[in-house]
Formats: C-alpha cells, structure tokens, sequence
C-alpha cells in the first residue's frame, strides 16, 4: 500500500504523466532499487507511486525535472515566477496537495446556494475557484500537458456571449467574436493550435472580483502565458458571470475580455491594474 494520501497519488499520476518514458522508467529503477521489474511507463509509473515513501521525496528525485513541475503547476492554474527554482517548485506543489484547492467543474459551478454572494470574501473566493477550474479546463487542451481533455465547449457560455481579444505583441490588434459556439472555438485555439499555456495568479493582487445588484459577477484576474517553457507574456482577463436559471441556476459566461502583452518584468507577478470603476464600464457601457 503506498504511503502517498489520495491526494498526493492523483497528482503525481499528472505530474509523472509529463515524464519521458525514459525518465519514468529510470525512476522506477531508482525508487524500487531495480528490485521490481516493469515493461511499459504505465507499470513504472504505478510502481514509482507504490513505492515512493512520501511526496516530497519523490519530487526531489533528479528525474522529476524542474521544468515538468512547473508545466503540472501551469496546467493546475498556479502561477510561480518563470525563474523560480526546484525546491520552490516542490513547496508550491505540496501546498496544492495538502490544500487541495483544484475544484472540481461540478463543485464550481453547480453552487446554487445564494449565500455565497454574501460580501466581498464570499464573491472573491467564488472568483478564485472558477478561475481554478476554467483554466484547468482550458488548458487541458493544449497537447503538451498530456491531461486528459476535459469538457469544454459552448455549454459553459451564455448564446449571446461576447468575447474582446486584445493583443499587445508588437502591434496592436483588436477582434471581437459572438455567440457561445465561436467564442469557445477561439478561445479553444489559442491552447490547442497555438500551443499556449495560460498560468493566472490567483493571490490578492492578481484577482479582483466583485459583483453588481443585477446579479452580474465580475472577475477580473492577470497572469503569465507560456509555450512549453518559455514565458511568452502576460495576460490580464475579465469575466462577466450571470446565473441561467434555465440551467440548472449554473453560472455561465456572459462577456469576456482578454489583453494580451508580450514579456515585460520577469521578475514580478503579474497585477490586476482595473479598478471597479474600470471593471463596471467594461460591461454596462
């Protein structure tokens, strides 16, 4: 029996997912002393987890690259500096176990508890989670993480959902995009075809949140892009969420409106720089 809780077990199943066959069979070797024998990265990588002593042990080892934790963090949607170092990478991973802050998308959105709108830390911690969920989701389908894609698709968004993609890389372009079929298929693009991975920052000064007497919740939160290891960028995207008392009282995707700005200031997270006032005009004009 391995001495690894569930949640440590569920996620070094995605996080050895991102090893080579190579490194995961040589990790097998190392962690069971060559004394079990495996055929296939399938029964290396089970055999790492039977026999791994304690979670932090086994992200140490050589073969746990720091690049790989850093793409399982990008992909759980927890931003850490592009330079940060393995032993930061490794505290950051086992504060995700131990918390176990990835919510499910059913746990997310399927609250239909009024009470949760209660004040300004209920109405952030709601921003949180479902900035938690809809970049895990999103970038499931970028092929590099090697996650299992998950559900996306138009059923998150409202049917006249509106989407305003900004772009800052060299020059500046402006598209707009409608309805909840193309707003999901472009939004879709950007990790599927052009291969990035978007990693928000989720502490106070990269997320902002708050809501209107209609019953619109805005979340507006900022972070880095990347492709494969290399840091792109930075983002900064705002959500519009209403509730579709059609559907279950599910919250879904009204307006979205994402900037994105090539590489500046490495060193520092990026910020949320709307104000509330800035927020509200962005949706009520």
């Amino acid at each position: 029996m391995s001495a690894l809780s569930e949640k440590e077990l569920n996620g070094f199943r995605g996080l050895l997912a991102l090893l080579s066959a190579e490194d995961l069979l040589a990790l097998s070797d190392t962690v069971t002393n060559r004394l079990v024998c495996v055929e296939s990265p399938r029964e290396a990588l089970e055999a790492i987890i039977a026999y791994s002593q304690s979670a932090e042990e086994l992200l140490k080892r050589r073969r746990v690259h720091r690049e790989v934790i850093f793409k399982y963090l990008a992909k759980e949607g927890v931003v850490v500096p592009p330079n940060s170092e393995k032993h930061q990478l490794v505290k950051k991973t086992l504060e995700l176990w131990s918390s176990g802050n990835v919510v499910p998308l059913q746990n997310v959105l399927s609250d239909t508890s009024a009470s949760r709108l209660d004040g300004l830390a209920d109405i952030t911690a709601l921003g949180r989670e479902f900035c938690q969920w809809f970049f895990h989701l999103l970038n499931s389908l970028n092929p590099a993480t090697g996650q299992p894609v998950q559900e996306w698709g138009p059923q998150h968004f409202w049917g006249d959902v509106k989407l305003l993609l900004l772009s800052h890389t060299g020059e500046q372009q402006r598209d707009e995009y409608h309805g909840a079929e193309l707003v999901s298929r472009r939004l879709s693009a950007l990790v599927w075809e052009e291969k990035l991975i978007f990693c928000p920052n989720l502490e106070n000064s990269g997320l902002k949140c708050l809501s209107t007497p209609h019953g619109l919740v805005l979340v507006a939160v900022a972070g880095t892009i990347h492709r494969e290891n290399v840091c792109l960028g930075i983002f900064e995207e705002v959500f519009g969420l209403i509730r579709d008392p059609l559907d279950g009282n599910l919250w879904k995707i009204k307006f979205v409106h994402l900037k994105i700005k090539g590489q500046i200031g490495r060193e520092q997270l990026p910020v949320v720089t709307y104000d509330s006032d800035d927020l509200l005009q962005l949706f009520t004009k």
